[in-house]
């Protein structure tokens, strides 16, 4: 027997996960179901949502929900509708995050950027996130245990490197690290550890994962610039964070919670 056979195995595990429609999330979300687990997809892109559960090999293996994850009604109901499809919910992936409507305005300079920004990114990045791990704890209370992963960054761990911007581009405009993104990420990796501090007598593990840079419409300057700073001279690619993720997730970390898993090809080590 193999060692993802013995210990990486989800067999009869349902594992919710939150920004499923995303470049991570629908990769994760894959990699669950791979190792034998089902999946609640969430996100609130009902289209490309869609468009991820009718990829799935096994469509009797996931379900899709639309949710708002900055709504704490409408993540509760979310999480019942998951619970009666289910019976029960073992692993929760607490990935999703928000750049909001106005894209211009979430890469506005510190001078010019507005509360209104920073609450409506806080919103989903902690506020949701709290929510939704609160909700999912309930049900793994129930079934005696459970394994929760939350999104950070390494942002949230570091500061940024302000000369990776210079030139920088995402998707046509000019692009920085906002405040907003590392603050959030910061609460993330903080939540992270209370929580698993708090619930560890319930048998429910906490951790996060600290993504370095994935490509996702940067321009040239900014991979080659990115490249330059990190030891093993490359971004990331997707299915290494979800590699990270069902790690996490999976019986091969019972003995580990409470922790902020770096997967940036030791970016964090300069």
């Amino acid at each position: 027997m193999t060692f993802s056979d013995t210990f990486l195995r989800l067999d009869n595990k349902l594992a919710v996960v939150t920004g499923a429609a995303g470049i991570i999330g629908s990769v994760i979300a894959r990699q669950l179901q791979a190792y034998g687990a089902r999946v609640a997809l969430v996100d609130i892109d009902a289209e490309r949502l869609d468009a991820v559960e009718a990829e799935t090999p096994d469509r009797q293996q996931v379900r899709a929900f639309r949710c708002d994850l900055s709504d704490a009604e409408a993540i509760t109901s979310t999480v019942e509708a998951i619970n009666a499809w289910s019976g029960g919910i073992d692993i929760l992936f607490n990935n999703a995050a928000t750049k909001t409507e106005k894209l211009e305005r979430f890469f506005d300079p510190v001078d010019e950027y507005t509360l209104e920004t920073w609450r409506e990114v806080m919103a989903v990045n902690a506020d949701g996130l709290f929510v939704m791990a609160r909700e999912c704890a309930k049900s793994m209370r129930r079934q005696g245990g459970g394994s929760i992963v939350q999104t950070a960054s390494i942002y949230g761990a570091m500061a940024p490197d302000m000369r990776i911007y210079e030139g920088s581009e995402y998707l046509g405009r000019q692009i920085n690290t906002p405040p907003i993104y590392a603050a959030s990420k910061g609460a993330v990796i903080a939540l992270t550890r209370y929580l698993a501090a708090l619930w560890a007598s319930d048998g429910i593990r906490v951790n996060t994962i600290s993504p370095g840079g994935v490509s996702s419409g940067q321009n040239g300057v900014f991979h080659e610039q990115y490249r330059a700073r990190v030891p093993m001279a490359r971004m990331a690619e997707a299915r290494e964070i979800a590699d990270a993720a069902l790690f996490l997730a999976s019986p091969a970390a019972s003995y580990i919670t409470g922790q902020n898993l770096m997967v940036d090809g030791g970016l964090s080590i300069w």
